[in-house]
C-alpha cells in the first residue's frame, strides 16, 4: 500500500488541508499526518475544527490514518527505510519552507520532508503568503532547484469560479496532480477554438 505524509504548518489556509484530505482519504493509501503546534492552532482558528476529533471522523472512512507526534524524531517516517512514497505540506508557512531549504531538522515534519529530498522523493510545499520577500523566493529556489515542487495557493480564473469552493478545489486539484493522484476537483482547460 502507498504511503503519504500528509503536513500542515501555522500559515493560512487550513482549508486546503482539509479539503486535501477529504480526497486523499478515498485513496488506498496509507495517510501519516503530521501538524505543528501552530498548524493545529491555525487549523481551529480558521475553521473550527480540532485536528485530533477530525482524524478519528477520518479514520471510520479510512483506517490507514495516523496522526503522528511532531516532537517524535522515533516515528517511523523519520527514517529513508520506511518507504514512504510522496508527502506534501498544506499550508506550509515561510518559516517551515526556510527550515527545509536549510536542513534544519528538529521536528518529525521537518526532518520527514528531508527525508524525501534526500531519497529523491515526490515533496510537495504550498506556502500560502504574499507578498514574497527575497528570502523567501530565494528558498523556494533553492529547494525547486533539488525538486520540490513549489504549489502557490493560487486559484485559476480562467473556469469561472462562482464560490469558494470553486477556489479551493482549484489549488487542492492541483495539488493532487503534482501528488500524481487523479482527481476531477477542478474544470481543465480544453484550449479554445477560435472562428475564422
Amino acid at each position: 500500500m502507498k504511503k503519504i505524509i500528509v503536513g500542515i504548518t501555522g500559515a493560512s489556509g487550513s482549508i486546503y488541508f482539509l479539503r486535501l484530505m477529504e480526497n486523499l482519504i478515498k485513496e488506498n493509501m496509507s495517510i501519516y499526518v503530521v501538524a505543528s503546534e501552530q498548524g493545529k492552532n491555525v487549523l481551529k482558528y480558521e475553521t473550527g475544527v480540532e485536528l485530533e476529533t477530525q482524524i478519528g471522523v477520518w479514520k471510520k472512512t479510512n483506517n490507514e490514518i495516523y496522526l503522528e507526534d511532531n516532537d517524535n524524531l522515533f516515528s517511523p517516517i523519520a527514517s529513508g527505510s520506511f518507504g514512504c512514497d510522496k508527502m506534501i505540506i498544506v499550508p506550509c508557512s515561510m518559516s517551515t519552507l526556510a527550515e527545509i531549504a536549510n536542513g534544519i531538522t528538529k521536528t518529525l515534519l521537518n526532518r520527514s520532508a528531508d527525508v524525501m529530498i534526500k531519497e529523491r522523493k515526490k515533496l510537495v510545499l504550498v506556502p500560502r503568503e504574499t507578498p514574497l520577500s527575497s528570502i523567501h523566493l530565494e528558498n523556494m529556489l533553492k529547494l525547486s532547484n533539488i525538486g520540490v515542487t513549489i504549489l502557490q495557493a493560487t486559484p485559476g480564473f480562467y473556469n469561472f469560479p462562482k464560490t469558494m469552493d470553486d477556489l479551493i478545489n482549484f489549488v487542492v486539484g492541483k495539488a493532487l496532480d503534482s501528488l500524481e493522484i487523479n482527481n476531477e476537483s477542478y474544470i481543465r482547460w480544453e484550449g479554445k477554438n477560435e472562428k475564422k
